[in-house]
């Protein structure tokens, strides 16, 4: 069993002018949502062996927020996942190494296509709170049966969907 765990980034502030997008640092709202996902993802043991973060500044200090609350393993950066879409997404995960647990920080709307896509059944709150709506620091936990190279689409189970107002 295979467990993937998509987070979308905190909330960043407005771009300074001359400022990329890429560049947003998260504001501090955001800083807090993070840590309150982090504690609430040691506290369900949810602790990835494998990261995949993207590039953009707010999913790395989203990243370094959790990784205060709770120990990570590998870590790895990519530009793709800013600039990809979803079937992207999808690509980064069946391609990533062998890990049992892959923690994805990603962006919207990809990360809720993806969660959406991979989940074909899932628990029940678990689904009714993700059709609200994927907010910043929301937080998908995406099972499958067998290795993520097979993620596919309908193959995975949602067991969880958190965001900050659940911590």
């Amino acid at each position: 069993m295979a467990r993937l765990l998509l987070l979308r980034h905190a909330k960043a502030g407005w771009a300074e002018p001359g400022m990329r997008d890429f560049d947003r640092p998260l504001d501090k709202t955001g800083i807090e949502d993070a840590a309150a996902i982090g504690v609430a993802m040691g506290a369900r043991d949810f602790r990835p062996d494998l990261v995949i973060c993207s590039g953009a500044r707010r999913a790395r200090q989203t990243l370094d927020a959790i990784a205060d609350q709770i120990d990570l393993g590998r870590v790895l950066h990519t530009d793709s996942l800013y600039s990809s879409d979803a079937s992207g997404y999808v690509d980064i995960i069946r391609e990533a190494p062998l890990a049992e647990t892959l923690l994805l920080v990603g962006h919207n709307p990809m990360m809720e296509d993806v969660a959406f896509a991979l989940a074909g059944d899932g628990d029940d709150a678990a689904k009714a709170s993700m059709a609200a709506g994927f907010p910043t620091s929301g937080l998908a936990v995406i099972r499958f049966p067998g290795p993520l190279a097979d993620a596919a689409p309908g193959k995975g189970y949602l067991e969880l969907f958190l965001t900050p107002l659940d911590t």
